[in-house]
């Protein structure tokens, strides 16, 4: 099977692959949930929660390193909550001075933020194990039989579909670019001995290529969309993506579904009564 590199599903063959998309998609959302709602600073409930997630990852075959590595992606976007170290008022830590300010960092401060750190970690683990382990027109049908609207799963839908033409577009540049391009030493060193910056030319004319092509891209893009919209409404779209009727869920699904959420409610009340 050939997979686009864009494309996050891992086809394996696991337990965790072969569960309904419906019941991967609501226990994701109520993990999500779950650790939202987990009260700061409860380090069992996250270590329970991290255990859980962790069981997952290993039924699923995708691998623990595979899921580990593209979490730690998040964590440079949870830098935005680094103030609240400062910001809330507690026990003093340490202090900084820059300048004429002083920060002054608090215990229940750095707890919040290890919390958030620890919360946003948790959530993309489960989200990255879900995208991987279902095929995206799944995750679609599954957003549709939990009454997610259908306006916005269908933006969802087109927004997916249209990544990878618009990065097929950008491919396409790229190997027009290489194709009209030649490269020689003696081009290299005449042009480092006038001061350019190698043999592609100095910074701002590769600048002003690369803003040509981003603008050439944007135009295909543009006009290719439109080919494409009109090609969907002559085909019958009308906002509705047609698929066949999902099969009920079976008595061992319900059974499934019935069991994570009741883990995951013990988790989140053991949690508010010990924490918060």
């Amino acid at each position: 099977m050939h997979v686009h590199f864009l494309d996050p599903y891992r086809p394996r063959t696991s337990p965790i692959h072969a569960l309904d998309a419906r019941i991967k998609f609501v226990l994701t959302a109520a993990f999500i949930l779950t650790v939202s709602l987990t009260p700061v600073a409860a380090w069992s409930v996250y270590i329970l929660l991290f255990a859980l997630i962790l069981s997952v990852e290993i039924l699923s075959g995708l691998g623990i390193g595979y899921v580990l590595k593209r979490a730690l992606l998040a964590l440079p976007f949870v830098l935005a909550a680094l103030p609240v170290i400062f910001t809330l008022k507690g026990t003093a830590l340490f202090t900084i001075s820059l300048g004429s300010w002083t920060l002054t960092a608090s215990l229940e401060g750095l707890e919040r933020f290890v919390s958030v750190v620890l919360k946003s970690w948790l959530s993309v683990q489960a989200a990255i194990v879900m995208a991987s382990s279902t095929p995206f027109p799944e995750l679609l049908q599954a957003m549709r039989a939990v009454g997610i609207p259908r306006l916005l799963v269908g933006m969802f839908g087109l927004m997916w579909r249209y990544l990878f033409v618009l990065v097929d577009e950008a491919l396409r540049l790229m190997r027009a670019r290489a194709a009209r391009s030649g490269q020689s030493a003696g081009a290299g060193k005449r042009l480092a001995l006038s001061g350019a910056e190698g043999s592609g030319g100095s910074v701002a004319w590769r600048a002003r290529v690369a803003g040509g092509m981003a603008g050439n891209l944007f135009l295909r893009a543009f006009e290719r969309s439109d080919r494409i919209y009109v090609a969907m409404l002559s085909r019958g779209y009308d906002g509705e993506v047609r698929t066949l009727p999902l099969v009920p869920l079976t008595s061992r699904g319900w059974l499934t579904l019935a069991a994570g959420l009741f883990l995951l409610l013990l988790l989140l009340l053991f949690g508010i009564l010990f924490w918060g």
